[in-house]
């Protein structure tokens, strides 16, 4: 018989959490905690309270209404309590015969009849209490709470639990410096009863303090190792060449660079220049620069006889994206017999062959897009640097296919990506250790700076009277609807209900709604009436990403 059938359906149960080794044990920790280290006397406990309290069986009986239930009645001799299970078994019935002696635990409910519990556990009483929180473990079906902790503090006992983190380093983090991992890891297995419930709900506990310290480490390492590992990749040479394309761009464009611009194209230059993989990224406000930039990274792959790809998360973007940069580069490259194309999934057929194929020749120097970039049958020619915008809204796997379009063995492509999502300085050396970061941290002249307010639900009637002011003073407004969690659907119809609500609270004014799901053509017209001045509120889900200047965001 193959071991896997010799397994009994707990030890299936384990391998199906990953639960194989000591360690994976010793790390599997509990989702919350149950307090049997003392009894609680009916008349102390609160309504809603999970309470554990010794009584005696004073009646059990079978009722019919308004379902078949096991009723049971208990005193402990400060209050009484009626049991209710729905669900029962002739053996459960014995073992609650009147006279018997429980110890019982539940969320205790109130009413006009007295303190209620619906399916406690139970056993008899008597016997010690234990001296420890019970933990409560993730799980699955088949593997019951009692038999995965024995499991867990066997494989606690028996893993290497060596610390990873020399004692001057512990020393340093907090006034009372970091506990050692194995303390921490018996300790939220096996917690002492006198210890603060919440401080391990919230996991502030000096415990879990030592545990995210130990993610952090392993990630940051894991982040090094990464980037070690790609100092051994080789990538093309890119340098700019005198009097090429990126120096014409810098002639063409109709404003110049900030300081802060010029100084991330010089980082982006230099990596650019080595033959090692660049891995870098660039951040930015909205409206701070950061698509120039990305375009004279272009030129520069461009000069050096290669092809650029510019990856975005929407079509509305990619269209944004494309237009700005045919009004930048497509006269330049069109004197060198090259062109900017693009790639989107609502394309049809006779226009997506022939970006593809120009994309396979080699003749679209720049190719900008949506996931319709890393399908399979989009082939580039000279593939050597990838941008991604909104890098935060691309997978791993989705990044790493655009890499992989590189034809040439052995070579990398150099990977630029750019987010006007704020990360604090901390989190970028953390999360993004594996990249070199690049800010912009100065706006154009002449752009407004952008206040930022936050407002409560409650006043949203205030908003729509400052709405109604701007637009009085000939201004024009944008509503983004964003949720916490992305859902396309879900924002669609957030962003549906706010247009309807705003249509009906500003009578007059042409209210306009842009989301993903609409016709190329339809989000064409409706960016023309708001960039045109005819409309004055456009409402949109996050697929915007404002080419406007001087509109108030709301």
């Amino acid at each position: 018989m193959p071991p896997s059938q010799a397994l009994s359906v707990p030890q299936k149960a384990l391998q199906k959490l990953g639960l194989g080794r000591d360690i994976d044990l010793a790390l599997h920790l509990p989702l919350r905690y149950e307090d049997e280290t003392r009894l609680t006397r009916l008349r102390d406990a609160r309504e809603g309270e999970v309470v554990q309290f010794e009584a005696t069986v004073t009646a059990c009986d079978i009722a019919y209404r308004p379902r078949r239930q096991l009723v049971v009645t208990v005193d402990d001799e400060s209050d009484t309590c009626v049991l209710r299970f729905f669900t029962f078994y002739p053996s459960q019935q014995k073992s609650l015969a009147v006279g018997t002696r429980l110890r019982l635990r539940g969320e205790l409910r109130g009413g006009f009849l007295g303190w209620q519990m619906v399916h406690p556990a139970y056993q008899l009483a008597g016997g010690a209490l234990p001296e420890a929180l019970t933990p409560v473990y993730p799980t699955v079906a088949g593997l019951p709470q009692a038999y995965l902790r024995k499991a867990v503090l066997s494989g606690l006992a028996r893993a290497d639990l060596a610390d990873t983190l020399p004692p001057a380093a512990a020393e340093q983090v907090g006034p009372h410096g970091l506990w050692q991992l194995a303390q921490a890891l018996r300790f939220l297995h096996h917690p002492s009863p006198d210890v603060s419930l919440a401080t391990l709900e919230d996991r502030s506990h000096p415990a879990w303090q030592r545990l995210k310290a130990e993610e952090l480490l392993a990630q940051q390492l894991a982040q090094l190792q990464s980037k070690r590992e790609r100092e051994h990749l080789q990538s093309p040479l890119l340098r700019p060449v005198r009097a090429g394309l990126h120096e014409l761009l810098l002639v063409a464009l109709p404003f110049q660079l900030t300081t802060a611009q010029r100084r991330v194209g010089a980082e982006i230059a230099r990596d650019l220049a080595r033959a090692v993989p660049m891995h870098r990224l660039l951040q930015g406000d909205v409206g701070s620069g950061k698509t120039v930039v990305a375009a004279l990274a272009a030129a520069v792959a461009i000069d050096a006889g290669w092809q650029c790809a510019l990856m975005v998360p929407t079509e509305i973007l990619a269209e944004q994206h494309f237009r700005r940069l045919i009004g930048w580069l497509e006269p330049l490259l069109a004197a060198r017999g090259q062109c900017v194309a693009w790639l989107t999934g609502s394309q049809k057929k006779k226009e997506r062959t022939e970006m593809l194929a120009l994309v396979a020749s080699g003749a679209a120097a720049l190719v900008v897009g949506t996931h319709a970039v890393i399908q399979d049958h989009v082939q580039f020619r000279q593939l050597a640097l990838v941008i991604i915008d909104e890098q935060h809204r691309f997978g791993v796997a989705q990044r790493l296919a655009l890499r992989s379009k590189m034809t040439e063995k052995g070579l990398e492509p150099h990977l630029l990506m750019m987010s006007a999502t704020p990360i604090p300085r901390t989190l970028a050396m953390s999360y993004y250790a594996d990249l070199d970061v690049s800010t912009i941290d100065q706006l154009p002249a002449g752009r407004t700076p952008v206040v930022t307010k936050l407002v409560s639900e409650s006043r949203r009637d205030e908003v729509i009277e400052r709405i109604r002011a701007q637009l009085a003073l000939g201004r024009q407004v944008y509503w983004v609807c964003p949720l916490i969690e992305e859902s396309e659907a879900l924002d669609l119809t957030n962003a549906t209900a706010t247009h309807e609500a705003l249509t009906a609270a500003l009578p007059g004014v042409m209210v306009g709604l842009l989301h993903s799901r609409m016709p190329p053509a339809e989000k064409r017209a409706v960016m023309s009436l708001f960039t045109g001045g005819q409309m004055g509120v456009l409402v949109s889900t996050t697929v915007i990403a404002s080419p406007f200047d001087s509109v108030p965001v709301v």
